[in-house]
């Protein structure tokens, strides 16, 4: 009898639960997006606190060691088994012949890697000052990605470069999906003559080229700006033909939505104009919408690639992922030091989690499913 009476509840408490309570009972049947979603949140909070999980700061350099490659963590040696993670020492020494700095692993001497071990003073987002860093060594230096060619660590860089390449992708995004509802809702529910204006605008936008037109506004950014100004101003490149598509996508909605039951019962009920947009027609294609910010925002972070890897996007000394792999173009320097490749596997990442997650929140938004 309990036994019938808990399943009894337990159906009720389905039907009775919010449209988001649904979703997220759906969404948690997907695997592959709450793994996608999980590494996102990790690289999230890693960027927020990239000061914190950095081991040293992303301007230091380190003149003994231009282009050492990435070292080795190990738990085993010659005794065997060890608790504590370590790294071998490096000897590096020029070679006559390249004029190359040439490193080799020197086993005699043994670093045990420790956690939350004061180094470098930085200021966490430029408010709160601290010197304790997630790990590091004591007496030695540790390289897990190698340096660069002014024998910068290159983990610390990345994890700071993934704070300005993250929240393009989230800024970019809320910028479009503002405007691309927005606009694209007055052209399909009021029509006429602001229907042709703004789709007459959409269609000389996406008849331009995407790379030449990114590459012409960012070239426009006057050279003297901050690093502040170039963060917005490629946003706001980043994000000018991003709504077009999602705008077109909404008219369309709009346009089949606006003379169904609910909206004239909402009309007749005295709801305003602005709220049926918000609160009826928007709302009736969610999946679809949530599909297109997670679409958006990895080809926001792609644009900022793109863009800051032939120069015209984020500038020196600000760091993102483009940046980094700027200091690869040499076909020769990428051949000798293919560690600097690693900031094109983070982005890859992303793309690919985003992807995931996109799958499983359309999926759980999806009513007929």
């Amino acid at each position: 009898m309990n036994m019938e009476k808990d399943e009894l509840t337990a159906e009720e408490r389905y039907y009775v639960a919010s449209q988001w309570q649904l979703m997220w009972r759906k969404f948690r049947k997907h695997k592959l997006a709450l793994f996608g979603g999980s590494i996102l949140i990790i690289f999230y909070v890693v960027a927020l606190f990239s000061e914190f999980f950095s081991p040293y700061d992303i301007y230091q350099r380190y003149p003994k060691y231009i282009y050492c490659p990435p070292q080795r963590i190990h738990f085993f040696d010659e005794e065997g088994f060890h608790l504590r993670p370590f790294v071998y020492g490096l000897k590096g020494k020029s070679n006559p012949v390249t004029l190359r700095r040439e490193y080799t692993v020197d086993k005699t001497k043994k670093y045990p890697l420790y956690f939350f071990v004061p180094g470098n003073k930085y200021k966490l987002w430029n408010l709160f000052p601290g010197n304790v860093h997630f790990f590091g060594i004591k007496d030695s230096v540790v390289f897990l990605f190698g340096t660069n060619k002014l024998g910068r660590d290159l983990f610390s860089r990345n994890l700071s470069a993934s704070r300005i390449s993250l929240s393009i992708g989230l800024v970019g995004v809320g910028i479009s999906f503002v405007l691309g509802c927005s606009l694209g809702g007055i052209s399909g529910y009021y029509g006429g003559v602001s229907d042709m204006i703004i789709q007459r605008i959409i269609e000389f936008l996406i008849s331009i080229p995407t790379i030449p037109l990114w590459m012409a506004l960012s070239a426009a950014l006057p050279p003297d700006w901050p690093p502040i100004k170039i963060y917005f101003g490629i946003t706001v490149i980043l994000s000018i033909v991003g709504w077009c598509g999602l705008a077109r996508v909404v008219r369309g909605k709009f346009l089949e939505l606006r003379e169904e039951d609910f909206v004239m019962a909402a009309k007749i009920s005295g709801t305003s104009e602005p709220r049926i947009i918000a609160r009826h027609l928007l709302p009736s294609f969610l999946s679809y919408l949530i599909v297109s910010l997670t679409l958006s925002i990895p080809g926001m972070i792609l644009g900022e690639t793109a863009l800051s890897f032939l120069g015209l996007g984020i500038r020196p000394p600000a760091v993102s992922w483009g940046t980094l792999l700027k200091d690869g173009q040499n076909v020769r320097t990428i051949a000798q030091n293919p560690w600097l490749l690693i900031p094109s596997l983070f982005v890859i990442v992303v793309v690919l989690t985003f992807n995931f997650l996109g799958d499983g929140l359309r999926d759980a938004a999806d009513p007929y499913k």
